[in-house]
Formats: C-alpha cells, sequence, structure tokens
C-alpha cells in the first residue's frame, strides 16, 4: 500500500515535468536565404563587405542603414556599431566613436573587443574610456 502512495504521489509531478517539455520547443533555425531577404541583414552584409573592402563611405551608408531599418539580432546590431565607430576612429572622428562603442555595448551586453582590437592604436584608447 505504501508503495502505491508513493508511486500515485509521484504521478502529478511526473506529468508536469513532461507538460513542461512538451511546451519548450526549440526556434526553427534560420536559414542564409532567410537572412538575406530582410533588408537590415542585407545592408549590414553590404556594409560588412564595403568595409573589408576599404570602401569606407560605402560602409558608412549602409551600416546607419541596416541599424535604421531595424536588424534583429543584438549581435547584428553591435557589430553594426563596432565597425561604425572603427570608421569613425580612423577619420578622427572621436566622439563619434566613442558613442558607437557604447551603442554597441547597449545593443548587446556581450559586447567586447577582442584583445588585438583592444591594442589597436587608434580606437583601442576610444574603446578603454567607454569600459
Amino acid at each position: 500500500m505504501t508503495r502505491t502512495f508513493h508511486a500515485l504521489a509521484l504521478v502529478p509531478l511526473m506529468l508536469a515535468v513532461l507538460a513542461g517539455c512538451a511546451t519548450q520547443s526549440k526556434p526553427a533555425p534560420v536559414g542564409l536565404l532567410d537572412v538575406v531577404s530582410r533588408p537590415a541583414e542585407r545592408a549590414l552584409q553590404g556594409g560588412l563587405r564595403a568595409y573589408d573592402d576599404a570602401q569606407y563611405a560605402d560602409a558608412e551608408k549602409q551600416l546607419n542603414q541596416a541599424l535604421q531599418a531595424g536588424l534583429a539580432s543584438p549581435r547584428d546590431k553591435g557589430a553594426a556599431h563596432k565597425t561604425l565607430a572603427f570608421i569613425y576612429c580612423t577619420s578622427k572622428r572621436l566622439l563619434e566613436c566613442e558613442a558607437e562603442f557604447r551603442a554597441a555595448k547597449q545593443a548587446d551586453p556581450t559586447f567586447a573587443l577582442s584583445k588585438s582590437e583592444q591594442g589597436h592604436p587608434l580606437w583601442g584608447p576610444v574603446y578603454k574610456k567607454t569600459q
């Protein structure tokens, strides 16, 4: 009788656990074609490509468009702000550079420059001011 009672007492707990598992489904993975069909993400991709190609004016324009269009991911927002900060620091617009580093951290609380990026002579000191 005692074993039956203990087993029956566990039934509600087991049902609650199973119900919790059933309601927690993972979101569907996002494919590359889904991402590039979004205007903000497409502008981010174009801005990063332009930056890599040393087309800084075009990169600045596209990165700002990406932010204005509403990037969905905090990490993407952080990357856009970081790249804008690099552009501003290298063109001696230090106040804008600092503002972009602050915006990157606000958009993505996990944002941080790598050790090598922190040691850069142009944007490293500005980034350190924002920490």
